[in-house]
Formats: structure tokens, sequence, C-alpha cells
């Protein structure tokens, strides 16, 4: 890995390099996406067989496009008892965590008698997104399912690529024993866009949840506003704090957790320790030789993986919270003083036993995390992304009638005469 020292002009060239990244930058998929998603709103069923069967290859209709119980049945068959296993104490992780972030609605009385407060309604239904052309990710089945699931969402249904009209048997046992109601074959564009507008065998949802490739984070921004949203994912990143007191092999093993991601996943280390920098370098080229995905690894560090060094610790913070990481790593001495200045990250990950894939996998807390700098201002998945919020506002006459002249004052300064006449229509003489 490349070492650089960290300057504010090597900073800024690194944030400008890593916005590279996002999906809004991919804007020559734009017109397709597009076009997809207006056919499918036009066509239905009918757009989203086409697509299905010219990208996915294998023949879609109406009586297989959903997953059948028999289907679900037959999976289980074929994984592993101890596999089955480990997902379903990794699922109840997950539900243990979320069900501490579940909200009550509440509501106070005034003096006057007056009402006010706040009513939590799960929403009605959920489209959840899993990735299966290339690869399969269980994991995020049950991180976008179990969320919903305690939140209280009425409907949850899951859209993943089936290859040859097959769904990976691991990604349908992960979704049982998630809690999905319904699950169906496909993938992309088309199944966000049929999610969206509903079509002849498949449900609009109100909110649509889940990383995907280009085509479905595209079809994702578009719909927004037909439906909710999550956030709109970008290649996944690492940045890992560390010091002389950091283990070389443990830094070097956790950088690349997410370098085999794909060619656009980030890797970056921040460390006060120039002796640190090279044993970490030292340890990648060592580890990428010995990993299956090593040829991505390598396209990964060579475009966005970085060893910065930095004169001290509150140099390495600043750059830290610059760059807002989805996961943030810190392997060093007084490691819950740094967590307290970390303003922006997707997940902080503390100590030497803390890797990141034991959040990927484990741990409860979603891995399902906002990237390329948004966790400057968006959360990790989590219940609330499945709740609504509504105001209660219940008023008493006494209630009114002490503050009803303001609210005429304040409606006549906007102009808005038919406002006041609304309350001022309550204490005519």
């Amino acid at each position: 890995m490349r070492i650089v020292k960290l300057t504010d002009e090597t900073k800024n060239n690194i944030l400008k390099d890593l916005l590279k990244r996002s999906p809004s930058q991919y804007t020559q998929y734009e017109e397709t996406v597009n076009q997809i998603l207006s056919d499918v709103k036009a066509k239905g069923d009918e757009a989203v067989f086409e697509l299905t069967s010219k990208f996915d290859k294998w023949d879609i209709n109406a009586s297989n496009v959903k997953v059948s119980k028999a289907e679900i049945e037959a999976a289980y068959k074929e994984v592993s008892t101890e596999f089955i296993d480990i997902l379903e104490e990794a699922a109840e992780n997950i539900r243990v965590f979320h069900r501490k972030q579940l909200r009550d609605s509440w509501f106070f009385n005034k003096k006057d008698g007056s009402i006010l407060g706040q009513k939590i309604t799960p929403i009605d239904s959920v489209g959840c997104y899993a990735p299966g052309g290339k690869a399969y990710y269980p994991s995020s089945v049950l991180m976008n399912i179990i969320p919903a699931k305690v939140a209280g969402v009425e409907k949850i249904v899951l859209a993943t690529p089936a290859v040859g009209g097959r769904v990976h048997p691991i990604t349908l046992v992960a979704a049982d024993i998630a809690g999905v109601d319904e699950i169906y074959k496909i993938g992309g564009a088309q199944a966000v866009a049929a999610l969206a507008y509903g079509t002849e065998s498949i449900p609009k949802v109100d909110k649509i949840t889940g990383p995907g490739n280009i085509f479905v984070a595209l079809a994702k921004k578009a719909v927004f506003g037909q439906v909710g949203i999550d956030s709109i994912a970008g290649p996944s990143e690492i940045l890992v704090i560390a010091d002389e007191t950091a283990n070389p092999r443990y830094v070097a093993a956790d950088l690349l957790s997410q370098a085999e991601h794909d060619e656009l996943a980030s890797a970056i280390l921040l460390t006060t320790s120039e002796e640190l920098a090279k044993q970490v370098s030292e340890q990648v080229d060592i580890f990428t030789s010995q990993l299956s995905r090593k040829e991505i690894i390598q396209k990964s560090l060579d475009n966005y993986g970085y060893i910065l060094v930095a004169d001290d610790m509150d140099a390495v913070i600043d750059a830290a919270n610059e760059i807002a990481s989805e996961h943030l790593e810190i392997m060093a001495k007084d490691s819950a003083r740094i967590m307290t200045k970390i303003r922006h990250a997707g997940a902080i990950f503390i100590g030497p036993y803390s890797s990141e894939p034991l959040g990927d996998y484990f741990a409860g807390p979603n891995h399902i995390l906002p990237t390329n700098g948004t966790a400057k201002f968006f959360s990790p998945l989590n219940v609330d992304d499945f709740t609504k919020k509504t105001s209660i506002i219940s008023y008493s006459e006494e209630g009114l009638k002490a503050v009803h002249d303001k609210i005429e004052y304040f409606a006549k300064q906007e102009c808005l005469t038919a406002h006041a006449n609304s309350v001022a229509v309550r204490f005519e003489d």
C-alpha cells in the first residue's frame, strides 16, 4: 500500500478521489435506468419478465416469479445444520440489538387540559433488496428484514436475483429465519421499479431498503418520493485509526476485509507511527498473495488504498471526521477517548478484538451503513427507518383562547388571512 504523509493537500486530494466512487457520479447509466423504470411503470409484469429474461437468462413468468413454500423447504435441506444454527444465532443477536431501538408513542397534558404528543406507527409495507447475481449475502438479508420485523411492519417482501431461476438456498433460509412474508426472483433496476410502482404479480411497497449495484442505487434514487428509501449505497470502505501499540497483522487483515468487496472499495489506515505504516504495508502484501480475491484486492488498493502518517492523534481524528468512513476501527491506546471525538462514522469498532467482520455478521448492530461521506448526515439502517412519527395536537377551548390572538397575528404576517380566520371564528362574539 502507498504510504503518504498526512497534510491538508493529501487529505483533500484523497477526499476528491473517494467521492468519484459515489453513485451520483455514474450519470452515464441514468438513461438506461430511467428507461427501465418507465417500461416497468407502463407495462408491469411484461417489462419485468422481459428484462429479467434478458439480464438473468431464465424463463420467468407469473407462475414462477414468487418463491414457493416448497422451494424454501427444499432450501433448508441444502444448507448445513451448522450454518442454519449460526444464522439463527446471528439473527437473534440482531433482534436483541434492534429491539433496544424501539420507541414508544408519548403524550403530555398541559395545565389547561390540552394534549400534545407523538404517535409511532410502523410503515405498512417494505421491499428489501438483496444482491444475488455474482454473489449472495445472507447477512444483508438478515440486516434488512429483522429491523422491519422488529418495527412491526405488516408486510415485508424480498427481491433478489435468481440464477437460472433459482435463488441461492442460503438466501432463502436467511430470509425465512428473518421473518420475510414473500420473496420474488427479480433483481436490478427492474426489481426496484416493480416494488415502487407495483405490477400484476409484485406488490407495491411503501419503502425500499438494501444495497445493490450501481443500477439498483440509481433506481432507488430515481423512485425516491414515489416510495421511501433508506439511502443510496456506494462501494464499501474501511478506515483504521492505529498507533504504535497496534498489531500490524490485525490492521492489515482488517483493511483487506473490505478491499476484497470490489475494485471501488476503499481501505485507509490513519496512523501516528511510521514504523507501523511500514509493517502494515508489508503484511498487506503477504496476506494479499494468499487470499482468493487477490486480483480484486490489488485493484482496490491501487485505486483507493492509502496509509496516511500524521504528526499527532488530533490530526488523525480530524482527518477521520472529514472522511466520515462507513466502517471505522480504533486500535490505539486511549481508544475510548478517541471514540468520543469521532463525530462522523457509520459504525465504530473499538479495540483489537472488534474486527469489522464481527459487525458484518454477528454482533447485532446493522451493517447497512452510510457510505461516501454520508455518515455526516445519515445513520445505519435501524428500526426508525421502518416507522413513522405522527404529531398529536388536542387543544382545549381554554388553551386556544389563551393564544388565539397571537396565532391570528402570526398568520396575518404571512398574509394568510384564511389561516387567521380559522382560529378567529371560534371566538366570535
